[in-house]
């Protein structure tokens, strides 16, 4: 249990909202997404958002989702990172590199479960979740590993956007 009540799950009003939440999430409404609406504002900007950060975006699928487990469990967040673990391994991550993202610090990332350009995204995500600051080395490892500028300000923008989550749902303290 979260420490806020979860609404309901035939939760009907605010309809637009609602009717546009359950939509991104196939016609259910995840414990997340029952948190979230008790602010139907920030339901709907929040609903939003994700949708675009989720599949809007054309940076590397795989190195998206490295990067939200990377995140997730740089944060304690175990909700976010058994919900993605799906996706992850939909984009042919294997079931050791899903191991050793649980196993990721501020100092370790795994040389045998990652090549160069992998551990360079998650080398971003600890750099931006735990000391904020950016180094040169790993911005432009980074910018090397995804291809172009377009797709550096994508996957900065996914580790921001999920060290949002993160942080929402480690204070409310929801589990899986």
């Amino acid at each position: 249990m979260a420490r806020v009540p979860f609404v309901s799950l035939d939760l009907a009003e605010p309809k637009a909202v609602v009717e546009a939440v359950r939509a991104r999430r196939g016609g259910t409404l995840l414990e997340l997404d029952r948190l979230l609406l008790h602010s139907p504002n920030l339901a709907d900007g929040w609903n939003a958002y994700l949708k675009q950060v989720r599949t809007g975006l054309t940076v590397d699928p795989k190195l998206r989702e490295f990067t939200i487990c990377a995140v997730a469990m740089l944060n304690g967040a175990e909700y976010e990172f058994t919900t993605h673990l799906p996706y992850l391994m939909k984009t042919g991550a294997t079931q050791a590199q899903a191991d050793a993202l649980r196993t990721v610090s501020e100092t370790f990332i795994d040389p045998e479960a990652f090549d160069a350009r992998e551990r360079a995204a998650i080398q971003l995500a600890i750099e931006m979740t735990r000391k904020i600051k950016v180094s040169d080395t790993t911005f432009k490892a980074a910018e090397e590993a995804v291809g172009s500028t377009k797709h550096v300000v994508e996957l900065i923008g996914v580790i921001a956007c999920y060290n949002m989550v993160s942080r929402f749902l480690v204070a409310l303290d929801l589990h899986p």
